[in-house]
């Protein structure tokens, strides 16, 4: 666990991730709100899918539901993968500005329609325009916290991230679970005009915030702007800049990326998947977001309401207010998990024990569901849900625990660590791109599979995390303690020997020219206090 004095060291590291990850509470907060809001009733009926009876009509409300969800998704894809070359150009911080201003015009669109004429078309374009923006957010946010953290404590800050998925994710449950209670919305387009006009909250706070904050000290190392690096590597370690650690650090950055701009000048899409150590971390980060996203837990996430009505607990406010205890617990277990254990166990063992622990959980709830099916039908609008429900519930609220110990923050977590500074917009792009198209496959499938498949949509998905995501956590090289420019040693572009040797000339010249410019301003300061020494003698 950090110290106070190590808190209040890194507070301005802190304070960075605090900023940017305020894009992150956009895609918790997008991720949870769309069930929710199509669940509500009368956004069924002003939209028009229900029958004559008024109830819902399946095929349709599937259809719909997964459009909602999953055309997020489908921006969020393209928004991720071009996030690599601005983020490249411009730099981190001026890329997440750009997108937010980007999500904030889609959420614009999905909170002001109404006419049940249009009004699809305008939430459907909001919310692939609003995808656009999160899926460069996700893309950047975590490579700019990464290059900005300390390697000792680069996890939990990294970390970070899922916790405001989580955040998002509960406040998304409790603001669809609120909107259930109040019954003057019942029949009002606020029912989906509040959740969705909500998210330019954190929007406006994350601008407001950008305009506090430095750019990435590698970024700007990157390209050539090695005293501005300098000077906010050393304002976010709250060193001087004449520091030994500070010049040290740098000298490995400097040594790392003058490495890779040795070996890979011109880099373009091929090289930066191709080069030597690359290609093995591309598929990593590929592959990792792959499991997870088929591991389950985006289906509970974004399908919660509809899934916890399927396991019993029936009428809207029973199902919202199960989502929004989920929530709740989420983001307990994942603050307890990366605020005090992320940089201490190890990330492949919290992974392979977070898989085990899902796969066993939904094994337990598949068998429940198929050995006490809920009732079918019930004339009370929110009746008590059955013992079985609520072991079921129970069952849920302890495998979202074990998804939180690793499968959620860690795939973010270990895709920031693995890729060296020319590489990692890359690398996060695809990263993030993989991420958001198993996202909306899944965001499309899983409300279809829930009618369909019943119970065995959790053995499935159990089988998933016990005999794919467990053996892929065994793998894959740890990296837990390391700093960045160690990974490419650990996956092969370059040897320790050599990187010693590199960072050892890099830092008696870093160290040389800063004493010297040092050494310069002291003299140019002696040499004016002589000069107004000599002048009062004069007077």
């Amino acid at each position: 666990m950090e110290s106070k004095a190590g808190i209040l060291q890194n507070i301005r590291v802190y304070w960075l991730a605090f900023v940017a990850y305020w894009g992150i509470v956009l895609f918790g907060y997008d991720t949870g709100i769309a069930g929710g809001v199509v669940s509500q009733k009368f956004f069924q009926s002003h939209f028009g899918f229900l029958d004559a009876n008024g109830k819902a009509i399946v095929s349709k409300t599937n259809a719909i539901s997964s459009n909602v969800v999953s055309v997020l998704q489908a921006g969020a894809f393209f928004g991720a993968l071009g996030s690599a070359p601005i983020s490249a150009k411009i730099g981190r911080k001026w890329t997440l500005v750009m997108f937010t201003a980007v999500f904030s015009v889609g959420a614009i669109l999905t909170t002001v329609a109404k006419s049940p004429s249009n009004g699809l078309a305008l939430i459907y374009t909001g919310r692939v325009i609003s995808g656009v923006g999160i899926g460069a957010i996700s893309a950047v946010a975590p490579a700019f916290v990464s290059e900005c953290a300390p390697k000792e404590v680069r996890g939990r800050i990294t970390g970070l991230f899922q916790i405001m998925v989580a955040i998002g994710v509960m406040i998304s449950y409790f603001i669809n679970y609120g909107i259930a209670l109040n019954p003057k919305l019942d029949n009002s387009p606020a029912v989906w005009q509040l959740p969705f006009g909500f998210q330019l909250v954190p929007a406006g706070i994350m601008l407001l915030g950008l305009l506090t904050i430095r750019e990435s000290p590698r970024f700007l190392a990157s390209v050539n702007r090695n005293e501005e690096a300098l000077a906010t590597l050393a304002y976010l370690r709250k060193l001087p800049p004449t520091s030994d650690a500070v010049i040290h650090e740098l000298a490995e950055i400097e040594s790392a990326i003058a490495e890779e701009r040795e070996a890979r000048r011109g880099l373009g899409w091929r090289e930066a998947f191709f080069g030597k150590g690359n290609f093995v971390r591309f598929f990593i980060a590929f592959f990792i977001f792959f499991l997870q996203q088929w591991g389950g837990q985006n289906s509970v996430g974004y399908y919660a309401p509809q899934i916890f009505a399927d396991i019993g607990f029936t009428g809207s406010k029973n199902s919202l207010l199960a989502s929004g205890i989920y929530g709740v617990v989420k983001v307990v277990a994942t603050s307890i998990f990366v605020l005090g254990f992320v940089d201490s166990l190890g990330r492949k063992y919290c992974l392979f024990i977070s898989a085990m622990g899902m796969g066993i959980f939904f094994f337990i709830i598949g068998a429940l569901l198929k050995t006490f099916p809920p009732p079918a039908t019930t004339s009370v609008a929110n009746p008590d849900p059955p013992p079985a429900s609520k072991a079921m519930a129970a069952m849920l609220y302890f495998y979202v625990c074990f998804y939180s110990l690793g499968w959620g923050p860690l795939p973010w977590v270990y895709s920031a660590d693995i890729f060296p500074t020319r590489t990692r917009h890359y690398g996060l792009a695809v990263a993030s791109a993989s991420q958001w198209l198993w996202n909306f496959v899944q965001a499309k499938v899983t409300p279809g599979a829930i009618t369909s498949l019943g119970y065995k949509i959790f053995l499935m998905f159990a089988t998933i995390n016990i005999g794919a995501m467990a053996t892929f956590s065994l793998l894959i090289p740890e990296t837990k303690g390391r700093s960045l420019e160690d990974m490419d040693i650990i996956f092969g572009s370059t040897t320790q020997e050599a990187r010693t040797a590199n960072i050892a000339a890099r830092e008696t010249a870093l160290d040389a020219e800063v004493r010297h410019h040092h050494t310069e301003g002291a003299d140019a300061a002696a040499g004016e206090d002589v000069k107004s020494a000599d002048a009062d003698e004069k007077v």
